[in-house]
């Protein structure tokens, strides 16, 4: 029962949707980091120092200077001689630096730098002897050299963001103030949206959240009310809030940033990663922009939320706006093609999979193509399954791992093979799988208990799931599984035990809230209780319709149908599933609407015949379909 819910869940967590979520992020900041280590830093070095001769002073002297022209020539010949020497002497400085930083002495390298640079003002030398330092990993020595070369030459962006950069790395952040205030400042209009976009990265790993929060903000304020830059200025500011902590603060911002430029590429943006946070009451903000051609990155990542929210049909509108928008697109065709099996229309999957066989066949090799070419098999075989072709998806799955080194695979294959009748061969398919490690052992445990579970024999699935556990008793997927173990062998006690245990350890883990609400609704035990964790749960996974499932089930338990048929129903369109089909039917009975109950139970029969809930809830009532 509750374990069909969790195995539910992680087949509808395709990874190849989970990847859609590429929206543009501006690495500003990292090519001034960047070295002359292309270049021999020798003959860079050198080439700079040479740029610092003057032409000849003789070559300044007038045409026509009148007659203390020779008295000039001679003064200018002796300043000349003068500089050639000075030149000199900092040149074999310089070289001698890069010498003694080539033969791992970088801080006696540094020093000759730095002194260099202050002889010359060179800014060539300050930045060199800022990446020296920071080449050895010696950051404060980096934040003298860039601050002496930002008072050397005020001016200089590239002197100013090294000290901005170093003074974050060190988490300096209070003093990073000034210098990210002249980094806006100083910032070309053409790029200024740039660099606000970058400052969330560029703060990424302050220690203090809060106050970079603040710091930015504080910087920021002069631009969240310029049109040209409010939305962006406000958007950062959100994202620097949300890491913070402060969800209220970075709602509050996102809407002013949607309230500035709706249709805001980087607002969008921030708007998905809210709702990755579940900051949910931030999802109207996307339909004006939705509604205004945006990036397709932005849309994809959209239709990963829904469907990670079990909103299927609305992500199936999404993925279809994509590719009627970018036909070429062969990785939308594929997620497309997934988000259909998952809502149950095959024959449209099969379709949009053949779509996108024709487009990736053109595509140039490379890892990307691969994994899409194992998604493509995996969806074939899930396809040739849901049409009883087991062979065809035994075949499908082979060429997922040619070589059988994948355990996820060889357990479907296995799952195929006791369908078929052939438990030992499954058995032996997981049992050779190599195991490197105590993880690796488990896992195979896990993946043996699976296959005994398929096959029904519930008491060697919880001795496999047991052994599991005890390789790995922190791992609290191998202990809910066992806790559902348990329950199928009527160790209910056991059940909420382990269950708890969960809790104890995260009591934010929604499985397990709602496998617990779910099975004490299931067996009438204390059912206000079981309501309240389930609650808990739907709380913490909005829309999540195998959820929403179990408190309709606990809803018709508490004796209110009517409440539980509308639950029960939402629960069926968002996800279509023999178990939710059960439970609807029986309301529907229930309620005197045997026709509307029988069309239920005839739906979940089409998704899958066999199982036991629905079958079982047949017999109950005396029906046959």
């Amino acid at each position: 029962m509750a374990e069909r819910r969790r195995a539910r869940v992680e087949r509808t967590r395709y990874t190849a949707l989970a990847q859609a979520q590429a929206v543009q992020t501006f690495d500003y900041y990292g090519p001034m980091l960047r070295t002359s280590r292309l270049a021999s830093p020798l003959l860079l070095v050198a080439a700079a120092a040479l740029a610092m001769f003057t032409a000849p002073a003789w070559a300044t002297v007038p045409a026509d200077a009148g007659p203390d022209a020779s008295k000039t020539l001679q003064a200018a010949e002796k300043a000349e001689a003068v500089s050639a020497a000075a030149t000199a002497e900092l040149f074999y400085e310089v070289l001698v630096g890069e010498l003694a930083v080539g033969g791992g002495d970088p801080g006696q390298g540094y020093a000759l730098m730095l002194d260099a640079a202050r002889r010359s003002h060179s800014s060539e030398l300050y930045r060199r002897a800022t990446e020296i330092a920071l080449q050895s990993r010696s950051a404060q020595s980096a934040l003298t050299a860039a601050q002496a070369w930002h008072q050397a030459d005020p001016e200089s962006r590239d002197a100013n963001r090294f000290v901005l950069r170093i003074l974050v790395a060190l988490n300096r952040i209070q003093d990073s103030s000034e210098p990210l205030a002249r980094e806006l400042a100083n910032a070309p209009e053409g790029s200024k949206i740039a660099v606000i976009n970058a400052i969330p990265l560029l703060y990424a790993h302050a220690s203090d959240k809060e106050l970079a929060a603040r710091v930015v903000e504080a910087a920021l304020t002069e631009l969240q009310d310029q049109p040209a830059t409010s939305a962006n200025a406000w958007t950062t500011t959100g994202r620097m809030r949300l890491a913070a902590g402060d969800k209220p603060g970075a709602l509050v911002a996102a809407r002013l940033a949607h309230k500035m430029d709706p249709a805001n590429d980087a607002m969008a943006a921030f708007v998905l990663q809210l709702l990755d946070e579940k900051v949910t009451e931030a999802e109207p903000l996307l339909k004006p922009y939705l509604d205004e051609h945006p990036l397709a990155e932005v849309r994809l990542g959209y239709a990963r939320y829904l469907s990670e929210t079990s909103q299927y049909d609305k992500a199936l509108v999404q993925m279809r706006t994509v590719t009627s928008e970018q036909p070429d697109n062969a990785q939308a065709w594929l997620l497309q093609s997934t988000l259909e099996l998952q809502a149950g229309k095959v024959d449209a999957a099969e379709t949009t999979l053949n779509h996108f066989a024709e487009l990736y066949q053109q595509l140039p090799a490379s890892e990307q193509v691969q994994a899409q070419t194992r998604q493509m098999y995996l969806l074939r075989s899930e396809i040739a399954q849901s049409r009883g072709d087991l062979k065809q998806a035994e075949h499908w799955l082979s060429l997922t791992d040619e070589d059988g080194t994948r355990l996820n695979v060889q357990t479907r294959r296995a799952l195929l093979l006791v369908r078929q009748g052939r438990l030992g061969e499954a058995l032996a398919l997981v049992r050779n799988m190599p195991a490197a490690d105590d993880k690796q052992a488990a896992d195979k445990l896990q993946s043996e208990a699976i296959v005994l579970r398929e096959a029904g024999q519930i008491d060697r699935a919880y001795e496999a799931q047991s052994g599991a556990v005890k390789l790995q008793p922190d791992n609290d997927d191998y202990l809910y599984d066992k806790a559902m173990l348990a329950e199928r062998l009527g160790r209910l006690d056991e059940m909420e035990r382990e269950l708890r245990s969960i809790l104890a350890r995260n009591p934010k883990n929604p499985q397990a809230l709602n496998a617990l609400g779910f099975s004490l609704a299931d067996h009438n035990l204390r059912l206000e209780e079981a309501k309240s964790l389930i609650e808990q749960a739907l709380a913490l996974a909005p829309g999540d319709p195998f959820i929403t499932d179990s408190l309709g089930w606990v809803e018709y338990r508490l004796g209110h149908p009517k409440r539980a048929l509308e639950l029960l129903r939402e629960a069926m369109r968002k996800q279509p599933d023999p178990e939710i089909a059960a439970h609807l039917g029986e309301v529907l009975w229930k309620l005197g609407e045997h026709a509307s109950a029988r069309d239920a139970w005839r739906a979940g029969l089409r998704l899958k015949r066999d199982n036991a809930t629905l079958n079982s809830t047949l017999k109950r009532f005396g029906v046959r379909l």
